[in-house]
């Protein structure tokens, strides 16, 4: 796949109010070099990232130490967290449903390299946590690449307006901490209801 308006979404960390502003038009950037395969990877990716998403998690609280590990339900409950919302199913139109996909999956990358950036300040040794934070975001990155590829093939769609969650530069570390469980917690929760929406859409006839 390729990436030719996510370099501008992975710069911003800032809040930003979600709007559906979707701009189709002749221009769409790069469809012909979609893979032939980018359908089927684009399923592997999810179903990857929904086999994961728990273990780190897990992971992360692992890593936190006290008082995360034995307060997780209070410490880490994420609805307080602003997550993009994500209101298809199975039985919504396949271009909504890969918009929505796209919203979540940049919000997702741009939060995956906040908690990155506080993790490798607050637990540096931490690899094994690092090397899981690392591929998910690789992961996350060539499934926004394909969700771009097949969003301008398939439905000229090169433009989505997304939202970003809150920064958590120059926050105490405990909130960094708390930050961090909360939307990894939140990401365990929606992956799940991704997946079961999204991979029916991408399956094999």
């Amino acid at each position: 796949g390729v990436v030719p308006f996510v370099a501008l979404l992975l710069l911003q960390r800032r809040p930003v109010a979600g709007r559906a502003l979707l701009v189709t038009g002749p221009g769409c950037p790069g469809h012909s070099l979609c893979r032939s395969n980018v359908q089927e990877q684009t399923r592997r990716q999810v179903a990857l990232l929904n086999a994961t998403a728990q273990d780190l998690f897990s992971l992360y609280l692992k890593c936190q130490g006290e008082p995360f590990s034995s307060d997780t339900d209070r410490l880490c409950n994420p609805s307080g967290v602003f997550f993009p919302a994500f209101r298809v199913n199975r039985t919504s139109e396949r271009k909504e449903v890969m918009v929505a996909m796209y919203k979540l999956f940049a919000f997702l990358n741009a939060s995956l390299g906040n908690i990155t950036r506080d993790q490798e300040e607050l637990n540096p040794t931490a690899k094994e946590l690092l090397d899981r934070l690392h591929n998910t975001t690789k992961t996350t990155r060539g499934l926004i690449s394909n969700l771009t590829c097949l969003l301008c093939k398939n439905y000229n769609i090169f433009q989505v307006d997304v939202s970003y969650g809150e920064s958590s530069k120059g926050k105490s570390t405990f909130k960094k901490k708390q930050q961090g469980c909360q939307v990894l917690r939140k990401y365990v929760q929606v992956i799940a209801q991704a997946a079961r929406v999204l991979l029916p859409h991408l399956s094999p006839p």
